[in-house]
């Protein structure tokens, strides 16, 4: 009994040093600095609403030249590819026969003439001797109706005549419009307008351009939805505004305007067809070309404009961190809605002067404290600013220092 006596206060004695030794190491632990941040206070503005879309440019107008009387193509007189005026002759379509025609036809028209004043000189002489009873009635009525019928006959013949020279005008096949005459489709030679107005070529105007669109159903509704609210404004006194990039990624000069939205869904799409006017006075678009476009459909109200870099996702989706007031990273779940340039648009999850994480974010977790200082846009050709927006250490002054033996 006196050994397990005196063993309680030496194990007792031995717990409590134990404890004491952990204390104090516990205490000894260095406690890690909050973490640099690089944060911008962010304030309600408006944006515009910009839709990144893919469409295909189409003529303006699109006229195809045919043959229209039967006849062999004799030649043709403009330059494939060329630019052409509206009434510019194309081709030639041998004009004999059509001139024979013509021929004949003023032929008809001078027998015609010549018939009908013998058949109104016989006319006026019954009415004369009618009243004298010197002619039957059955005579007269004869005469008059002899001179009504070449009176039609003469005006049949000058249509037949007024045809011939339409005809013999069609072996000249001329531009119906200004624009850019493309390939030849028949060659010298051949048998054109026989049965059916043969294709020669087709001239298109280049400029302006169409550039043909689509958008999603959903994405109107949310427009739509988003005007309701009055977040959005939707152009409509003023058009919206395209602007194209090129194949290359080079932005297009020019900026075009929506003209059309069609009115229903097309089925085998799901989306609203839309098209847009672009001016093409270099002629550098053609048509049947697929571009990117940007189109800036209205106006938002009460956004928020972040970096890229402060954005981030997980399985939740798009979220920030944000700086608290007790100087702590709060995440904020955001709702985000187009780029403008390299940022992006904020349409929900945070309020007016909200300080918002943009560098040192693998630092950062939430809920420890951080050390905020403002974030400056690095610039073009500059050194990556470090997390807290100070320029980080030059490499070629460590290995300076290195050489130096420091």
């Amino acid at each position: 009994m006196k050994s397990t006596t005196l063993r309680t206060p030496a194990l007792c004695l031995g717990l409590l040093t134990l404890a004491a030794c952990g204390k104090g190491k516990q205490q000894g632990m260095p406690q890690m600095p909050p973490p640099d941040v690089g944060v911008i206070t962010v304030q309600p503005q408006n944006a515009p609403l910009t839709k990144d879309l893919v469409g295909r440019l189409s003529a303006y107008r699109s006229a195809d030249v045919r043959a229209r009387v039967a006849g062999v193509l004799l030649k043709r007189v403009y330059t494939e590819g060329s630019e052409v005026k509206k009434g510019q002759l194309l081709f030639q379509i041998d004009p004999a026969p059509l001139k024979a025609t013509l021929a004949a036809a003023e032929a008809s028209l001078a027998q015609a003439q010549a018939t009908y004043t013998n058949a109104k000189v016989n006319a006026q002489r019954a009415r004369e001797l009618a009243p004298k009873d010197y002619i039957s009635k059955s005579d007269l009525d004869n005469a008059l109706a002899t001179e009504r019928t070449t009176a039609a006959a003469v005006q049949a013949a000058r249509a037949d005549v007024q045809t011939a020279r339409i005809n013999l005008g069609y072996a000249d096949v001329v531009s119906p419009i200004d624009g850019r005459a493309g390939q030849q489709q028949v060659t010298e030679g051949a048998l054109v307008g026989n049965g059916s107005a043969t294709l020669l070529t087709t001239v298109d105007q280049i400029d302006p351009l169409y550039v043909n669109f689509t958008l999603g159903v959903s994405e109107l509704d949310q427009m739509r939805r988003a005007q309701t609210e009055g977040h959005v404004t939707l152009s409509q006194g003023d058009k919206a505004s395209v602007q194209i990039t090129l194949p290359d990624g080079t932005p297009y000069a020019e900026t075009g305007t929506l003209d059309f939205s069609d009115t229903s869904v097309n089925p085998a799409t799901g989306a609203v067809n839309l098209r847009a006017l672009v001016p093409n006075p270099k002629r550098s678009l053609l048509p049947g070309m697929y571009v990117t476009l940007k189109a800036r459909m209205g106006e938002q109200h009460g956004v928020f404009e972040l970096p890229q870099a402060a954005i981030q996702r997980d399985t939740v989706g798009a979220y920030v961190m944000a700086v608290d007031k007790d100087g702590k990273a709060a995440r904020h779940d955001v709702t985000l809605s187009n780029m403008t340039g390299s940022d992006w648009i904020v349409t929900g999850g945070l309020a007016a002067g909200d300080r918002v994480i943009v560098s040192g974010l693998q630092n950062v977790r939430e809920g420890i404290p951080v050390k905020p200082s403002p974030w400056h846009a690095p610039q073009q050709g500059a050194q990556q600013p470090a997390a807290g927006g100070k320029p980080a250490p030059a490499a070629t002054q460590a290995l300076s220092g290195a050489a130096h033996g420091k």
